[in-house]
């Protein structure tokens, strides 16, 4: 055989090899892009700070979801990805392919988890359940206390009651209570803010601070949320003639664990800072979490002439613009008179 002959041969040896390796490469590039890596739903895959693609395409080999890893590590760097994966947690959906899982690294598109901040919650009710969330990070202590709370977000004047915006969040696995609370409570200031600013004229409230007390009562005291802002009504217009509120909530947050469930004549009689039968104005911080829409009655009350409500047992009130007329409705739905 001729060297020339020999070279011929050796070329179409090369071409063939060649379109067998491009043929091989296109399966793979089509795998990658649209085989997916799963038909059911699977726990999600965490990348941990500062892996190299190399380390993410072994991970997802070691969990079955791969053949070999360095397909995927050849064709990270054909589209320019491998230096671009970000750290975090990944679902894997079914139907989701390797190159659909690489692009969520690549924008950072990690699983988000939701934790709901409940209305009328108190602060020790905030922190219990967000430190039983299992996505949360703790780094405060439990039995952490309220002055400790505050300087850690940043706000160490403020109250920690009611500081916090009833709302559901989403976040990322590794976000800290201390974050959580932060962004909760920017969220508070934000809407209390835009609230304050459309508030109705001649409102008996020195500023934004006594209306979110104000909205802490009013959610406490709401059973239905239609009534919301007739209750702010009733409480502004007491404000205005310089009537006592005469809540049963702030009398109960201001009992603190002495409240056994039992709210007695004795505990209305019983002066401390939040009796508002004891004494006048409102209560010197709010008394529970306070959501939008207590926040917006506080601030834009119903137009009437109610001084008075109770409660009919379903969560419904009948207000009473005279004592008359209420005691008479105490009778019938509180101690169950027939008129």
């Amino acid at each position: 055989m001729t060297i020339r002959r020999v070279l011929v041969v050796a070329a179409l040896l090369l071409v063939v090899l060649l379109a067998a390796l491009a043929i091989a490469a296109s399966q793979k590039i089509q795998q990658i892009e649209q085989t997916p890596l799963t038909e059911t739903d699977r726990p999600p895959v965490t990348i941990p700070s500062g892996s190299s693609f190399a380390t993410v395409a072994t991970l997802l080999t070691d969990r079955g979801l791969i053949d070999h890893p360095l397909p995927l590590r050849l064709y990270a760097r054909w589209k320019g990805a491998a230096a671009r994966i970000q750290a975090g947690e990944y679902a894997i959906d079914a139907g989701l392919t390797a190159a659909g899982l690489m692009q969520r690294m690549v924008d950072g598109d990690v699983v988000q988890y939701r934790f709901t901040i409940i209305e009328g919650w108190r602060i020790e009710e905030l922190i219990a359940a967000i430190h039983g969330h299992p996505a949360i990070d703790r780094t405060l202590p439990p039995d952490v206390d309220h002055a400790a709370i505050m300087t850690a977000i940043d706000r160490p004047d403020d109250a920690a009651e009611g500081r916090f915006l009833p709302e559901t969040y989403r976040f990322p696995r590794g976000t800290t209570d201390v974050a959580l609370l932060r962004r909760a409570n920017r969220d508070l200031e934000s809407t209390l803010e835009s609230a304050w600013a459309e508030r109705a004229d001649d409102l008996p409230l020195a500023d934004a601070d006594e209306a979110l007390t104000l909205a802490s009562i009013i959610e406490k005291e709401t059973g239905q949320a239609d009534e919301r802002r007739r209750i702010a009504g009733v409480f502004i217009r007491r404000l205005n003639r310089g009537m006592r509120l005469q809540t049963d909530p702030t009398v109960i947050y201001g009992l603190g664990e002495e409240f056994d469930g039992d709210l007695l004549r004795r505990h209305l009689r019983a002066d401390t800072p939040y009796n508002t039968y004891t004494r006048h104005g409102l209560p010197p911080t709010p008394i529970a979490l306070a959501g939008r829409a207590a926040i917006d009655a506080a601030v834009n009350p119903a137009a009437g002439d109610s001084l008075y409500f109770v409660s009919r047992g379903d969560g419904s009130h009948v207000f009473s613009a005279t004592l008359e007329a209420h005691n008479r409705a105490v009778r019938r739905y509180q101690l169950g008179e027939e008129e």
